[in-house]
């Protein structure tokens, strides 16, 4: 494994701690900093800083990067399923557990989509409750809430 690195990316939702490597990014974190530490972009994650600078500023509507989430099969069988979700669209954990072949699996498929370790780039954020309530999300509802909006989803 190559070696990991670190940045701060400020966002309209605070700043966000990138993580990757020469294989790709493996982590976005939600952070509660006021301020980071200023540091050059390594090479690693220069296109992951350009392409979250355009989906903030309307100009993507996905994302084009090279990723290492690391996780369970089933893990990251949910996580290509969330991939699949097209900008400004949202589905529910219900609906994403049958598009996997087991709706029984809602629970698992909830927890999976909660250890997401790249949120915003694998849209965890447009999973809701079949009832089209903002629950569970890692970075806190009102994140969820602002992406969402940002994407022109319609909120009840």
């Amino acid at each position: 494994m190559t070696q990991q690195l670190t940045a701060y990316y400020e966002s309209p939702i605070g700043f966000l701690r990138l993580t990757a490597s020469e294989e790709g990014v493996s982590r976005i974190e939600f952070t509660d900093l006021t301020s980071a530490p200023h540091s050059n972009v390594p090479p690693c994650l220069r296109a992951c800083f350009q392409q979250l600078d355009d989906y903030f500023k309307h100009k993507r509507t996905s994302f084009h990067l090279k990723l290492n989430p690391v996780g369970t099969k089933f893990q990251e069988a949910v996580w290509r399923e969330l991939a699949t979700i097209p900008y400004g669209k949202t589905t529910s954990y219900l609906a994403l557990a049958k598009s996997l072949g087991n709706e029984k699996a809602i629970r698992a498929v909830g927890a999976a989509n909660g250890r997401n370790p790249i949120p915003i780039v694998i849209p965890c954020h447009r999973v809701i409750g079949s009832d089209g309530s903002l629950i569970g999300f890692g970075g806190g509802i009102w994140r969820k809430e602002f992406l969402l909006k940002h994407e022109n989803v319609f909120l009840l």
